[in-house]
């Protein structure tokens, strides 16, 4: 690919030169601190993309490696003096080479055809449900933990099961409040993948707990994937549109747009920085993002519920937790104190903060799979910070977050339980 065509990654430049390559970065990156790697940090991954735009480095397999190994935490950012957002060149790397080179199969198949396709993508994880009582034996609970055989897919991870009924079976279109006075307000549930394959739970309990406090939740059925493994995973920002248009159409008769996973908050409010390629889809996607409220955020500061409003589920009651901030909620949204103030109101529950809550668990969607192994190092860390805090549950507002930590936690023979923060609520 001639220099001059990186126009993705060129789109970020002012990152570039931002980087002034002090250093600090490596003190925070939870990849480099397990490798020691130059290349593994933003500071010498930014050098490398100066390279390539220059001509003296070519866009090889290695390359795109590098710029693979990465779980976009943003940590680098946070801590770097002059804030340069490497974690949007990396992306726009991806993007350049996915429009120069295209994607492989599977993925291909996977990222361009299947998750584009809702009916067929739940088709294909039905079959998968299927199957998962004949190849994944169970373990304990819902957690399937993959034998041998399979370990060229999960390489022994343990996985939550596919549920047996999908969200958007099991809740309406339309979701009223009961006994509401006055015009409740208007919002819409956005599902994502994990809640409707695999937590149906979560999300049901989700707009339970809003039409309970007044809210009419609308459940568009034409909704699809956020995008997030597409376009900011791989880097294909045209099928990454294609969602996009799709999500912004069926959502444009409501107040808000209300989601309890914090992957899908972030990936949805980024759609104009990324993929608004005319003034026309600027417009649109800039409307929408403004829309997305991640759940802890809509009730600590929407709706202003007040203390007594949450009362602890009979699970959680006698019991300390702690909270897991996942990477896309503290560092994309600038969610902190919503989820924390939301854990102190509960009654009957001890919260105890950990150490390094913020510190990235590893699981960074297809960066877990390419890199099992470097993400269970990752892991570990913060799995001796659960241990260290005495809790008995981990809350976080993540499924991806949830999977990862519930692996290393069973791995390690630990007894903590991970929960999405809406099941702690009665």
């Amino acid at each position: 690919m001639p220099p001059h065509e990186y126009s993705e990654t060129r789109r970020f430049i002012g990152d570039l030169k931002a980087c002034i390559e002090c250093g600090n970065c490596t003190l925070w990156c939870p990849v480099y601190e397990e490798e020691q790697l130059e290349s593994s940090v933003a500071r010498g991954k930014q050098k490398m993309i100066r390279e390539l735009l220059a001509g003296e480095r070519e866009y090889t397999e290695e390359f795109e490696d590098l710029m693979s190994k990465c779980t976009l935490c943003m940590a680098c950012t946070e801590h770097c003096p002059f804030k340069s957002q490497v974690h949007s060149v990396i992306i726009g790397s991806r993007a350049d080479k996915v429009k120069s080179r295209g994607i492989g199969f599977p993925s291909k198949f996977i990222y361009q055809w299947l998750i584009p396709r809702r009916t067929l993508f739940g088709n294909v994880v039905r079959i998968a449900s299927w199957l998962q009582w004949i190849f994944l034996p169970r373990t304990e609970a819902r957690i399937r933990h993959l034998p041998l055989f399979l370990s060229g897919l999960g390489k022994g991870r343990h996985i939550p099961s596919i549920a047996s009924k999908f969200l958007r079976q099991m809740v309406p279109s339309v979701n009223r409040p009961r006994g509401a006075r006055k015009v409740p307000m208007k919002v819409g549930y956005f599902i994502g993948c994990a809640n409707d394959f695999i937590f149906p739970h979560i999300g049901q309990m989700t707009i339970d707990f809003l039409t309970k406090h007044g809210v009419e939740v609308l459940v568009p059925k034409g909704q699809g994937c956020c995008g997030a493994p597409v376009w900011l995973g791989v880097g294909d920002f045209e099928t990454g549109r294609k969602l996009a248009d799709i999500n912004t159409r069926v959502f444009q008769d409501v107040e808000y747009i209300i989601t309890d996973c914090a992957t899908c908050a972030s990936a949805l409010k980024e759609y104009p920085k990324y993929l608004a390629n005319t003034p026309a889809r600027y417009d649109v996607y800039n409307g929408f993002a403004a829309k997305v409220r991640d759940l802890t955020d809509f009730l600590v500061n929407v709706l202003n519920l007040p203390q007594l409003a949450y009362e602890s589920s009979a699970e959680v009651k006698g019991r300390r937790v702690t909270w897991h901030d996942p990477c896309h909620a503290i560092r994309y949204l600038g969610i902190r104190e919503q989820p924390r103030a939301i854990l102190k109101s509960l009654p009957d529950v001890e919260f105890v903060e950990m150490v390094r809550a913020d510190h990235c668990c590893g699981m960074a969607g297809a960066f877990s799979l390419h890199y099992y192994d470097l993400s269970k190092k990752i892991a570990d860390k913060k799995a001796e910070t659960i241990k260290e805090s005495g809790a008995d549950i981990v809350a976080t507002s993540c499924p991806g977050c949830m999977i990862h930590l519930t692996d290393t936690l069973r791995r390690k023979k630990m007894p903590q339980k991970v929960m999405n923060i809406i099941e702690l609520l009665r």
